[in-house]
């Protein structure tokens, strides 16, 4: 069960999305820099206060104070996402077209946010986003980790112990633009297996979900998808690597209610029950933020 969205932040909150420290906040409370207001000896920051007070101290070129930014997640498909965003209530509707997609449609504002899971030497999209992002109000903040591997079909009767053993297979294909489709690609061919040959003929699937039914219908030998929709389709699953998905936000987006609404319920037992029903999920840092732009 979840509970109202409190209208305000507490000074944690608000040091945590602002990449501040608590005693800087206080600071800047105290001398009456930022909005707030004191109940009980406890500083409490109005969330629409902290919004037009952030749209004041843009400084160079500014956006429009009056952003409107569609309710909209892009990016990369998450069962566990696409299921909260339902849930929720919170107004948020998904549009997911792969992490490419995704990152196109915030940099031109026909979405408030995006997932993305971009493979990356020292980690995941930190750097990608920073490179393109750090002009921009965002924040980079994390969702959830989960298993990604080989799917089989039940039993693994072609007996696949890892990706050496996809030479001459036939294998599931996300679109272009789909970040596991990208690390997939990267991670065959220092396998040594050809690429043309693998996905030749097979038709795109366009979530993470049509993926595990792509080797569900036999249409695939094999995919590299989430243990999620391995366990979902009753298939087998070879683990090859633990990835991070991260939500990319509009700042101004953070305060709106849709979002907030959307934070609230991912915070709740019921969302954390079913990560655990789904499996192959890992929400000990939901929320922590990865990078926040400079501006």
């Amino acid at each position: 069960m979840t509970h109202p969205i409190s209208p305000y932040l507490t000074t944690k909150e608000l040091a945590q999305l602002l990449r501040l420290g608590e005693r800087k906040v206080y600071d800047l409370a105290s001398s009456e820099q930022i909005p707030c207001v004191r109940a009980g000896g406890k500083l409490l920051f109005a969330r629409d206060a902290v919004e037009a007070w952030l749209q004041q101290t843009y400084s160079g070129p500014t956006l429009d104070a009056a952003l409107d930014l569609p309710s909209i997640i892009a990016g990369s498909h998450d069962p566990l996402l696409d299921w909260a965003l339902r849930k929720s209530g919170s107004g948020l509707a998904g549009y997911f077209d792969g992490s490419e997609d995704g990152l196109a449609r915030v940099r031109e504002k026909d979405a408030a946010l995006c997932a993305l899971h971009i493979y990356e030497d020292e980690g995941w999209n930190i750097n990608r986003v920073s490179a393109e992002f750090n002009d921009l109000p965002v924040v980079l903040v994390e969702f959830c980790q989960r298993e990604r591997g080989l799917i089989a079909s039940q039993g693994n009767p072609l007996g696949i112990k890892d990706l050496g053993d996809l030479k001459r297979r036939r294998l599931a294909r996300r679109q272009e633009g789909a970040a596991g489709q990208k690390l997939f690609e990267h991670l065959l061919s220092g396998a040594g297996v050809n690429t043309d040959m693998a996905f030749a003929g097979q038709s795109i699937a366009r979530s993470e979900s049509d993926l595990a039914l792509e080797v569900k219908s036999g249409r695939a030998e094999a995919a590299f998808g989430l243990k999620s929709e391995a366990a979902a389709q009753n298939l087998d699953f070879i683990p090859i690597m633990t990835e991070r998905l991260d939500l990319l936000v509009w700042r101004k987006a953070w305060f709106d209610t849709s979002f907030q609404k959307f934070l609230e319920f991912c915070q709740s037992s019921t969302f954390k029950d079913q990560a655990t029903m789904l499996s192959g999920y890992d929400l000990s840092n939901f929320g922590r933020i990865h990078f926040n732009a400079s501006r």
